[in-house]
């Protein structure tokens, strides 16, 4: 009688724990938030930290030309390539290769 009582006891808290840490790993997650922004002459992407606009970028990056995206989804794309790479604690800088690699028109 008492293992089954420590048994159920230990699955209880047990469910508790996993499922406190789901929700903790789940909203850990969404701390990175990108979105798109009409420009004048296309479009660009900002990321946001905990409601705190930490990139905002307008034009394309690296190249030569001052120029906005063309597209929203091309906007989109190289803002969730930044945002990727800022989760794992690489540096945000996107090269021309990342621009081909994502087909982006410059």
């Amino acid at each position: 009688m008492k293992k089954q009582f420590f048994w159920s006891k230990i699955q209880k808290n047990l469910l508790f724990l996993f499922l406190l840490l789901q929700i903790t790993a789940c909203t850990r997650n969404e701390t990175l938030k990108t979105e798109s922004f009409k420009t004048t002459s296309g479009w660009g992407y900002s990321i946001a930290y905990k409601n705190k606009t930490i990139i905002k970028q307008s034009i394309i990056p690296v190249i030569n030309d001052t120029k906005s995206f063309s597209t929203e989804e091309d906007a989109l794309k190289v803002g969730n390539l930044v945002a990727q790479k800022l989760k794992e604690n690489n540096s945000p800088t996107v090269t021309k290769n990342d621009l081909i690699l994502l087909k982006i028109k410059f």
